[in-house]
């Protein structure tokens, strides 16, 4: 069961969603919104079963609509070390989440905001839980190595042939990086901090797969039209 997450910055509508990510919302069975992102929640026709955050995006009607519907709250101090979207991925786990989809995680005024929940892919917490932020552009996946055992770590880019793929290394960088089904091939190779050599990869088969051996590796996979 995924957990979707309502973050606070600009949010997709649902039919621009549906057409970039068919099946996106399969597995999703539990919504926690993260403070205002709670207004996003009547676009993508969900409905909210809890609210986290510290109150300081969410204006104070929408916040008694949401207790007078029996939402519950979980309020935080303003003076937190945590931002209400990573309190809400925390929720969701808590709640037993087996995957997370965030939405309203990019975009916005503040690209730090958007950096930071990005960097929330890391956290140690999700373990072995699949994790994407989404939009109408982009979806963004981390692929953690090693896996068990020491083992490379394998991941399945299932999508359409076209779409734009994207592997970027977060931190210092991966090694052992081996592609299949895209257009330009890495066997075994690094992809170090820096240098731009993953961007705007091409699908060619609807299975794709990306392998690596140690190090962490963003994901962002774009729709052809967007271009490249």
């Amino acid at each position: 069961m995924d957990a979707l997450i309502l973050a606070d910055g600009e949010a997709p509508s649902r039919g621009s969603l549906d057409r970039a990510w068919p099946g996106w919302d399969a597995n999703v069975g539990m919504v926690v919104a993260a403070d205002g992102g709670a207004r996003h929640a009547a676009g993508l026709g969900v409905a909210i079963d809890a609210w986290v955050g510290d109150g300081d995006s969410i204006d104070a009607d929408a916040m008694a609509a949401l207790e007078s519907s029996g939402v519950p709250i979980l309020r935080s101090s303003p003076h937190k070390d945590e931002s209400d979207t990573e309190l809400a991925v925390r929720e969701g786990i808590a709640r037993g989440a087996t995957g997370l989809v965030v939405v309203g995680a990019l975009g916005g005024e503040r690209v730090d905001h958007a950096l930071a929940n990005i960097g929330l892919l890391a956290m140690a917490e999700l373990g072995d839980r699949p994790a994407s932020l989404l939009d109408a552009r982009s979806r963004i996946t981390l692929i953690r190595a090693p896996a068990a055992g020491g083992k490379p770590q394998v991941r399945l880019l299932a999508g359409r042939i076209g779409d734009l793929v994207s592997l970027l290394p977060l931190g210092h960088g991966v090694v052992g990086v081996t592609t299949r089904g895209l257009r330009y091939p890495l066997s075994d190779e690094p992809l170090p901090a820096g240098p731009a050599r993953g961007l705007s990869n091409v699908r060619e088969r609807g299975d794709a797969v990306v392998t690596v051996r140690a190090g962490l590796l963003l994901v962002v996979e774009s729709p052809a039209t967007l271009g490249s």
